[in-house]
């Protein structure tokens, strides 16, 4: 089956001014005249049937056709760049492989890695989740990545993800329940984790109501199942800023309280000593400092 496809310099033209938000600068990074945007822009519009800006005086602002075509065609030009750049340094692709806990993988590290592979085409990650020392780990890894700081023998490490806890749910929870007060915990669900099975006693004894009874408990192994449980409305849990901003800034999960906040340990990055200065690995830890420090969302 032929594909249906409109003009190549439009899709790009267009593309470059909805990224950019300027007609103007889009000719510049595409070396063409403001005129040439302007007429590849008007092609792609006719061939769409669709207008896919509303021009405002000086300004252009995209509308809802032309937001959601950016989305699909701004991802096919990232996948287009990054199998020509893979391509072109065929031969020379360099296996990286990270360990890191089953939730920092799920929740933080793959929702943000297609940034760090547009960046580094050469490099291919290959992740697997463990929660075993740093220290007793084979060496068959090129970067750990694990909660809170340690002494390991003959490893480097650095923070580069802090985090506080903070109780979160789903806003449809409180739609039915609602929290104005700590002390109103006393009518919903706890959500705990195995693997942190103090960390309400911790939050409640910040809060002053250390002997709060919660209607019901509900225990999971794994702190990534907690806060899905939270995602789906089952209750509340204790979420890690570090790993709840996506679905907070998305509107999925809600703090209902500003606090208190629990201090956390924060992610550190774990790479031998020896290898401290192997570029690619170097290139990985320099990108983690770089988005653990901005904040910087889900792509």
């Amino acid at each position: 089956m032929q594909r249906r496809l409109p003009p190549l310099n439009s899709l790009k033209a267009f593309e470059a001014a909805a990224r950019l938000g300027s007609f103007t600068r889009a000719a510049e990074e595409l070396h063409v005249t403001h005129g040439a945007i302007s007429r590849h822009i008007q092609l792609l519009e006719e061939w769409l049937g669709t207008p896919m800006f509303r021009r405002m005086n000086r300004r252009i602002i995209l509308t809802e056709a032309g937001r959601s075509y950016l989305s699909e065609v701004g991802a096919a030009f990232d996948r287009i760049a990054l199998a020509t750049a893979r391509q072109v340094e065929h031969g020379r692709v360099r296996l990286l492989k990270v360990s890191a806990s089953a939730t920092l993988t799920l929740r933080w590290l793959i929702p943000r890695l297609s940034s760090f592979q547009l960046g580094n085409p050469t490099i291919e990650v290959r992740l697997t989740t463990s929660n075993e020392p740093v220290s007793t780990l084979d060496r068959a890894f090129d970067v750990a990545i694990r909660r809170g700081a340690n002494e390991v023998a003959d490893y480097a490490s650095a923070l580069f993800l802090s985090e506080y806890r903070i109780p979160v749910c789903s806003p449809k929870l409180l739609s039915r329940i609602p929290l104005r007060r700590p002390e109103d915990l006393g009518k919903h669900t706890l959500l705990h984790s195995a693997s942190r099975p103090t960390v309400w006693s911790e939050w409640l004894n910040a809060a002053g109501i250390p002997e709060l009874r919660p209607e019901r408990s509900l225990v999971f192994e794994h702190n990534y199942q907690t806060l899905q449980a939270a995602l789906d409305g089952l209750g509340m849990a204790i979420g890690s800023s570090a790993l709840i901003e996506d679905d907070i800034a998305s509107g999925r999960l809600t703090m209902p309280f500003p606090g208190p906040k629990l201090p956390g340990e924060g992610y550190y990055y774990y790479v031998q000593e020896e290898r401290t200065n192997d570029r690619n690995i170097t290139a990985f830890c320099d990108w983690l400092r770089q988005i653990g420090a901005t904040g910087e969302g889900a792509t």
